[in-house]
């Protein structure tokens, strides 16, 4: 059996990282009334990348795996609704 290998670490583009920085910057200016430099911005992205990211990742896989085992067991459901009496 062939051993998987690891996921990389999620990386965002840079236009991610431009859109998310000015979020974070608006988020201070609207819920702190404070103004956040560029260097605290690109340090609190850094931080949602390296541990909110593989958080949230995790939860997507998570949910994603549930809802393709509800439809398996729907199929599986339907399948055997199909079957007609032998007579």
């Amino acid at each position: 059996m062939r051993k998987r290998t690891s996921l990389p670490q999620i990386k965002l583009s840079d236009t991610q990282k431009a859109k998310l920085n000015a979020e974070i910057k608006a988020f201070y200016l609207d819920e702190r009334g404070e103004e956040i430099g560029v260097i605290e911005q690109m340090q609190l992205l850094d931080l949602f990348e390296q541990k909110l990211a593989p958080i949230v990742y995790n939860k997507a896989l998570n949910d994603t795996k549930n809802w393709f085992a509800q439809m398996m067991e729907n199929l599986d459901s339907d399948f055997y609704a199909l079957y007609k009496e032998e007579g």
